[in-house]
């Protein structure tokens, strides 16, 4: 997990230094667009904070309370983050966005201090067009940074399990630290590019309403992502299994092992990012000694593990 933790801090460096830009940004020049990103960035930083206690807290060693380890501890961190934080991020933009579209409104401060700064700044040569565009082009530099982390991170995984591409590996992983990292970079920089367009067509029309467009469909887009990860997450958090394929690789293994008559329960469920337990219920040949059917299990464990890097732990039941 030590590259998950490499991807997470880059984005935490990366997320904390975009939402004090984007702040200052909104405060300079009251743009709805650069409000939802400051929601958004905010957010991301938070999002960093629940994955790492969760990768610290989930490397805990196994004990009478937690047997299995506490591996699905980040199961249920990267869950709050999807719903918390992705959906509080995502309604706060989509309401900010769409409150600037309805009133129509220059920009959308909300408050006499926001006011206050906004007017304060218009002095002569000052462009707050310019301070968008600064602000969003080196959050684009910082995402990108965080972005190239999670990519690799994810594309190690993709090349480790042989997985077509990442549309495979958002169904398949079970390391959701990386895959929530990479999926919150990517909708930030397409968040970013939203916002510069909308600071952009405003520029060019004159028209506020772009701006809040551009605000609105960052809310969507952050709500729409957090469903889809919030149900990642479920699928692992209720117990899944290894993937068909994966499980009947290793179930051939056990069927194929000398003195195996029958494959009677066969069962994998994933513990942590990475981490499977194994059970089997197993018909071994009539005439087998106790200590011959130990060494049969024994070597059958050792196989099972050896087959698949996951497979943490490995339960073998002879039944007669």
């Amino acid at each position: 997990m030590a590259s998950s933790k490499s991807v997470v801090l880059a984005a935490l460096f990366a997320n904390g230094a975009i939402a004090i830009l984007k702040f200052v940004g909104f405060l300079l020049t009251g743009s709805a667009a650069m409000l939802s990103e400051t929601y958004h960035s905010i957010s991301d930083t938070g999002n960093q904070v629940f994955l790492l206690i969760g990768i610290r807290y989930g490397g805990r060693e196994p004990d009478r309370r937690h047997p299995f380890g506490y591996g699905k501890a980040q199961f249920f961190y990267a869950f709050l983050v999807s719903v918390f934080l992705f959906g509080i991020a995502g309604w706060e933009s989509a309401k900010h966005g769409y409150n600037a579209l309805t009133s129509h409104g220059g920009h959308a401060g909300g408050s006499e201090t926001v006011d206050f700064l906004f007017i304060s700044f218009q002095a002569p040569g000052f462009d707050p067009v310019l301070v968008n565009y600064g602000v969003l082009l080196a959050a684009i530099v910082f995402e990108s940074y965080a972005f190239k982390k999670a990519y690799a991170g994810m594309k190690l995984q993709i090349e480790e399990n042989d997985w077509s591409g990442f549309r495979e590996a958002f169904r398949k992983t079970s390391d959701v630290t990386t895959l929530t990292a990479l999926t919150e970079d990517t909708i930030a920089l397409v968040g970013l590019v939203l916002a510069l367009a909308g600071v952009f067509l405003e520029q060019q029309t004159g028209d506020p309403v772009y701006d809040a467009i551009a605000a609105l469909l960052i809310g969507i887009m952050l709500m729409g992502f957090a469903v889809a990860l919030a149900w990642e997450n479920k699928r692992l958090i209720l117990g899944e299994s290894l993937p068909e394929t994966d499980e009947q690789e290793l179930r051939d293994i056990v069927a194929g092992w000398d003195d195996v008559d029958e494959i009677v329960d066969f069962r994998t469920v994933y513990f942590g990012p990475e981490r499977i337990v194994v059970s089997a219920d197993i018909e071994f040949r009539p005439g087998l000694s106790g200590t011959e059917v130990d060494e049969r299990i024994t070597a059958i464990e050792d196989a099972l593990t050896e087959a698949n890097d996951s497979v943490d732990k490995v339960y073998i039941e002879p039944e007669v």
